[in-house]
C-alpha cells in the first residue's frame, strides 16, 4: 500500500474542531454550505490529486520545463493536471459563484486544496499566483479592469504573475528601474527587466498577466513613487478575445533545486518600443496595491512549507511502521526478531519533531487563513479591523516559521528513511528539495525579520502586537480548565513575560541606541515570536484534544487526541527552551555578527 498523502483526521481536526469552520457558515456568503458540501470538495480534490499529480510527481522533478528560443517545453502532463483542477471547479473554489467559484470558506478552499499542493507542489503555483492576482484586481482595479483581466483569470483562461524584482534590486524595491510613459490613450508604455518571475511564460493559459512594479517618468525616488501597472503576454479586445502579442520577451528560464514543475523566468519588457500596460489605482502607490498579493503569496508559501513538511513527515512515519530493523536495547536475545524501526526512541524522536514542526506550522497557517477571511466577511467592522490587524502582525511569522522549521522536518524526513531517505526512489529527498525554496520565496528570513521587529511591532501603537498577546493570553486561560495543562500554560505565560521584556528593550534601543545594531540580531528575535506563537498554536490544539478527551471517545480518537497533547509536550520540553538563549543574545545587544570584518572571512 503506498503511504497516505496527508492525514485526513488531522485535517479535519484543523478545520472543524480548531479553527471552527461550521461557525463561519451562519455567513450570508456561506449559507449554501454545511458539512457535507465541504467533505465533498475535499474529497474531489484529494481524488485530483491522487489521479493527476501523484503519478508524475517523480516526472516532474526529472524533466524540467526548457525554453527552445521560441516556446516553454514541459511535459503535457503538467496541463492535464491543472485543466482537471479547473474543470473541477478547483482552482479558486472561494470565489463567487458568478465567475465560477463555489463561495467556500477560506479554510474549507485551503484545507481542499491542501492534497493538490502537497501532491503538485509549486506546480500549483500557477493556480495560486493566478488567485492572488485576480484578487489583487479585484481589490483595486477599475470595474473595466476586473471584467477584462479577472473573470478569465478565475475561469482559467488566463494566468497570473506578480513582476517585482529586477537584476540590480533584487528585493530592495526602492532601487527598481523600470520606467513607465503615460500615453494619450491612458495606457503606460512599459520598459525594463524582471527576473525570478514564477510562472512567467509557459503554454499553459492562453494568456499570462502580468502585475509590473514600474516608475513612471518623474517619479518620486525610492518607494514612494513606485506604481503597479496590468502587462500581458497578449494584449486583448474589447470583445475578450485575443490580441497581438504584447512586448513581453522571455529572456531565459532558470533552473532551480526543486520546485521543477514551475517556470522561474527572466522577463524582458519594451525590447520594441515599450510593452502596454494599464495603471491599478493611482500612481505611486503601486507597493501599497502589490502588498495585497505579496501578503497573499506570503500566507501561500507558509501554507505550502507546512503541506510539503505534513506529506514528508507522513511518508516518514507510514515507513517507520512498515520498517523491521534492529532490536531495543533491551532486547537480549540476538535471535529474537527484529522490530520496526518506529519502536526506536531515536526514530520517536525525530517523528514526534516532524509533527512538532509540521502541524504547528500548518495551523499558525489555517489562523492567517481564518483571519483573511475575518478580514473580508466578519459580521461587523470592529471584527474585520479586528482580523486585519492581527494578520497584518502575523504575517512575516506565517510566511517565515514554516518555511524555517518545514525544512528541517523533511530532513529528518529523509533521516528516518536512512539510506533509503537519500535516493529518488522514495520522495522525501525532492520534498526537501521543494521546500528549501520557501525560506526565499516572496522576501527572505532576514527581511521578514527586519520588517517584524522595525514594522510590524511598533506600527499603529503596537495595536498588531498587542492583539497577538492577548490572543495568546485567551489561549492560556482556557489550557488553564485542564490540569494536564496547566504546567505548559505557566510555561508559555513565562516565554510570553520574556518575549515582553526583549521586545520593549529592542525598541527602547531602537531608539536610544544603535538602530544598526539592534536589528543586527532580528533573525533571532523572529525566531523567538515564532517559537512563542508556534507553542500558542500547540496548546491550542492541546486543549481541543483535552476537552475531547474528557468526553471519552472511541479508541482510535482518543489516540489521535493524545498524540496531539504529547507533541505539544515534545515542543514546550525541546523547542520553546530555546527562546531564553534567544533572549539572552538579545538583551545583551551581541555585536558578534555586525562587527565581523570582511576581511577577516
Amino acid at each position: 500500500m503506498p503511504a497516505p498523502l496527508l492525514d485526513r483526521r488531522d485535517l479535519e481536526f484543523m478545520l472543524y474542531e480548531v479553527f471552527d469552520v461550521e461557525s463561519q457558515l451562519t455567513r450570508e456568503r456561506y449559507s449554501d454550505h454545511n458539512r457535507e458540501t465541504i467533505d465533498a470538495a475535499i474529497d474531489v480534490a484529494q481524488a485530483i490529486a491522487e489521479k493527476y499529480f501523484l503519478p508524475i510527481r517523480r516526472k516532474v522533478d526529472t524533466h524540467q520545463p526548457e525554453f527552445d528560443g521560441e516556446k516553454v517545453q514541459m511535459i503535457p502532463e503538467i496541463k492535464v493536471a491543472l485543466d482537471a483542477v479547473i474543470e473541477a471547479g478547483l482552482a479558486s473554489p472561494g470565489a463567487d459563484y458568478e465567475v465560477g467559484g463555489m463561495q467556500l470558506p477560506a479554510l474549507a478552499s485551503a484545507v481542499t486544496g491542501a492534497y493538490l499542493n502537497a501532491a503538485a507542489s509549486t506546480t500549483m503555483g500557477y493556480i495560486g499566483l493566478t488567485n492572488a492576482n485576480a484578487n489583487l484586481i479585484d481589490a483595486h482595479g477599475t470595474e473595466e479592469q476586473k471584467a477584462k483581466w479577472v473573470v478569465p483569470q478565475r475561469s482559467g483562461r488566463f494566468a497570473g504573475t506578480m513582476a517585482m524584482s529586477e537584476p540590480g534590486a533584487g528585493s530592495s524595491l526602492s532601487d527598481l528601474t523600470t520606467t513607465a510613459i503615460p500615453q494619450d490613450d491612458g495606457s503606460y508604455r512599459i520598459t525594463g527587466n524582471k527576473i525570478w518571475i514564477s510562472g512567467g511564460d509557459h503554454e499553459l493559459n492562453e494568456n499570462i498577466v502580468h502585475l509590473v512594479l514600474a516608475r513612471v517618468k518623474g517619479a518620486p525616488k525610492g518607494v514612494k513613487g513606485i506604481s503597479l501597472f496590468i502587462v500581458p503576454k497578449f494584449l486583448v479586445n474589447d470583445d475578450g478575445s485575443l490580441g497581438e502579442r504584447n512586448d513581453v520577451t522571455l529572456a531565459g528560464l532558470f533552473h532551480k533545486m526543486g520546485g521543477r514543475g514551475q517556470t522561474s523566468t527572466a522577463l524582458n519588457f519594451g525590447e520594441k518600443g515599450g510593452a502596454v500596460g494599464y495603471l491599478v489605482g493611482e500612481e505611486n502607490r503601486g507597493l501599497m496595491y502589490m502588498f495585497h498579493m505579496m501578503n497573499a503569496a506570503r500566507i501561500m508559501v507558509g501554507s505550502g512549507a507546512a503541506l510539503m513538511a505534513l506529506a514528508g513527515y507522513q511518508y516518514s512515519l507510514d515507513y517507520a511502521k512498515e520498517r523491521p530493523q534492529g532490536r531495543l536495547p533491551s532486547a537480549k536475545d540476538p535471535m529474537s526478531p527484529p522490530v520496526n524501526i518506529i519502536e526506536h526512541a531515536d526514530v520517536k524522536r525525530m517523528l514526534l519533531a516532524q509533527k512538532a514542526y509540521a502541524e504547528g506550522a500548518y495551523a499558525l497557517c489555517l489562523l492567517g487563513t481564518r483571519l483573511a477571511d475575518d478580514e473580508r466577511t466578519a459580521p461587523t467592522e470592529e471584527e474585520r479591523a479586528q482580523a486585519h490587524e492581527l494578520l497584518d502582525f502575523l504575517t512575516p511569522i506565517i510566511k517565515t516559521w514554516p518555511s524555517e522549521y518545514g525544512p528541517r522536518a523533511n530532513s529528518l524526513a529523509i533521516q528516518v528513511l536512512g539510506g533509503s531517505g537519500y535516493v529518488n526512489e522514495h520522495p522525501v529527498e525532492m520534498m526537501y528539495r521543494d521546500n528549501r525554496l520557501n525560506p526565499i520565496h516572496e522576501g527572505t528570513t532576514g527581511i521578514q525579520s527586519l520588517d517584524l521587529l522595525a514594522r510590524k511591532v511598533p506600527q499603529n501603537n503596537l495595536a498588531g502586537y498587542t492583539a497577538c498577546l492577548l490572543a495568546i493570553g485567551t489561549a492560556i486561560e482556557d489550557a488553564r480548565a485542564y490540569p494536564e495543562l496547566d504546567d505548559y500554560a505557566g510555561q508559555l505565560a513565562a516565554s510570553v513575560a520574556t518575549l515582553k521584556q526583549v521586545t520593549e528593550f529592542l525598541l527602547s534601543a531602537m531608539v536610544e541606541k544603535d538602530i544598526d545594531l539592534v536589528l543586527a540580531n532580528s533573525v533571532k528575535y523572529l525566531d523567538l515570536f515564532g517559537h512563542v506563537v508556534i507553542a500558542w498554536m500547540w496548546l491550542k490544539q492541546a486543549t481541543v484534544a483535552a476537552a475531547a478527551l474528557a468526553g471519552e471517545p472511541h479508541e482510535a480518537d482518543a489516540s489521535f487526541y493524545r498524540g496531539k497533547i504529547q507533541a505539544m509536550r515534545y515542543f514546550f520540553r525541546y523547542e520553546l527552551p530555546e527562546t531564553e538563549v534567544w533572549a539572552a543574545l538579545l538583551l545583551q545587544l551581541d555585536d558578534t555578527c555586525k562587527n565581523m570584518e570582511n576581511d577577516w572571512f
